[in-house]
Order: C-alpha cells, then sequence, then structure tokens
C-alpha cells in the first residue's frame, strides 16, 4: 500500500493543494478565453494544450495521489466512509472524463464552444468534489 503524505492527512494544508489546484485552472482558462475574444487563435490553442496539461499533471495527479493512498487509509481506519470515498473517486473518474472528451473534441472541433463548455464543467466538478471531500474525509 502507498502511503500518503503528511499535507494529504492534514485538512489545512489539503485545502491548500485544492485552492492552489482550482485558482490555477480559473486563471489559465480566463487567460484561454481572454486570448480567443482577443482573436488571438494559436496563442488560444496553446493556452488550451497549457490547461489540458496543468489539468494532468496538478489536479489529476493529486486525485491520484489522493486514490493511491489517503483514500485507502482512510476507508481502512473509517470503514463507514467506504460510500463517501466511492462518490469522491467518481468525482475523480468525471474529471479524467471530461479530460479525455476535450482532447478528443479538440481534434475535430478545435477550441470550439463544446470544448470551453468542458473546461468550465471541469472546474466545477473540481470545486464541489474539494468541498465535498473536506467536509466529508476531516474532522479538524
Amino acid at each position: 500500500m502507498t502511503m500518503s503524505g503528511p499535507a494529504l492527512k492534514q485538512l489545512h494544508s489539503h485545502r491548500a493543494i485544492h485552492e492552489g489546484g482550482l485558482s490555477g485552472a480559473v486563471m489559465k482558462t480566463t487567460d484561454m478565453m481572454d486570448h480567443l475574444r482577443q482573436g488571438e487563435l494559436e496563442t488560444a490553442q496553446l493556452a488550451a494544450d497549457d490547461l489540458i496539461v496543468y489539468w494532468e499533471t496538478r489536479v489529476i495527479s493529486h486525485a491520484d495521489a489522493e486514490e493511491s493512498g489517503f483514500y485507502k487509509e482512510i476507508a481502512e481506519e473509517n470503514p463507514e466512509l467506504q460510500d463517501q470515498i466511492i462518490m469522491l473517486t467518481r468525482d475523480h473518474d468525471l474529471m479524467r472524463i471530461i479530460v479525455q472528451d476535450i482532447k478528443t473534441l479538440r481534434e475535430t472541433e478545435g477550441l470550439s464552444p463544446n470544448v470551453l463548455h468542458k473546461f468550465h464543467a471541469l472546474m466545477v466538478v473540481n470545486e464541489i468534489h474539494s468541498r465535498d471531500e473536506e467536509r466529508l474525509l476531516f474532522t479538524e
């Protein structure tokens, strides 16, 4: 079993990870939208590429770490939280699915309204997930 680091186990540091991840995604999404509004299509495409990498390396990699250690430890210590952990894991799966959908859509549609909606959906799912995770798994 992979042990989770101390930052994942403490509410204040875990919340800081969540807030940092979401604020970075908001900032990068805003930048991408600004480039689109200004008609800078090439720069907007590069910003979208960067945003996808950000979701994968910052947010989804955090989700992977939670699932491989933190959630397993919580489930072992608190078996009554198993249903909540399944729900939170599903949130992670939704984020992974949305990122993959964005990649697929960009191949056929470019930076279309559908793609933009999905980038915004990612932020909503992430925000709700983080709030629920902090409420359900921490007693601090």
